[in-house]
């Protein structure tokens, strides 16, 4: 198996908050992330897709259509807004960076598959919030 990865990067704002629960509950569990007033973070992304390349072009898929489809599905809908507001795809999705990187797979997996050569498919999603807070949503992996 061959592993191809893109990576892109965005700019969002997000609050962590659960409505269920107290405000006490939300500064004491979220901290700083949970200003009423949002707060922002620089993603990075990397889309990773695996399988073997099509003998006639020697690709799994081709970079510039993952590019187009994550610019299409991630980037456009997310970039410069408040992901808890403006996001149709996280509508009532608490997004922490362990939500978004689940919620971004879902979003990718059946335009990226359909492009992929036979039997490829979408291998993961991780996301930079910091350069030290990363989430990977990776399903085929097993604990």
């Amino acid at each position: 198996m061959v592993l191809v990865t893109r990576k892109t990067h965005f700019n969002a704002a997000h609050r962590l908050h659960n409505p269920s629960k107290s405000d006490e509950w939300n500064k004491a569990t979220f901290g700083k992330c949970n200003h009423p007033n949002w707060h922002g973070h620089n993603y990075i992304m990397e889309v990773t897709v695996a399988g073997e390349p099509n003998p006639d072009t020697g690709f799994i898929i081709d970079l510039s259509d993952l590019k187009k489809i994550i610019e299409d599905k991630i980037v456009e809908p997310c970039d410069h807004k408040n992901l808890n507001l403006d996001v149709p795809f996280l509508k009532g999705i608490l997004p922490s960076s362990e939500n978004l990187v689940k919620a971004f797979y879902q979003e990718l997996k059946e335009e990226v598959e359909a492009v992929c050569s036979e039997g490829g498919v979408l291998y993961s999603v991780k996301l930079y919030e910091t350069e030290r807070n990363i989430a990977e949503y990776c399903p085929f992996r097993k604990i």
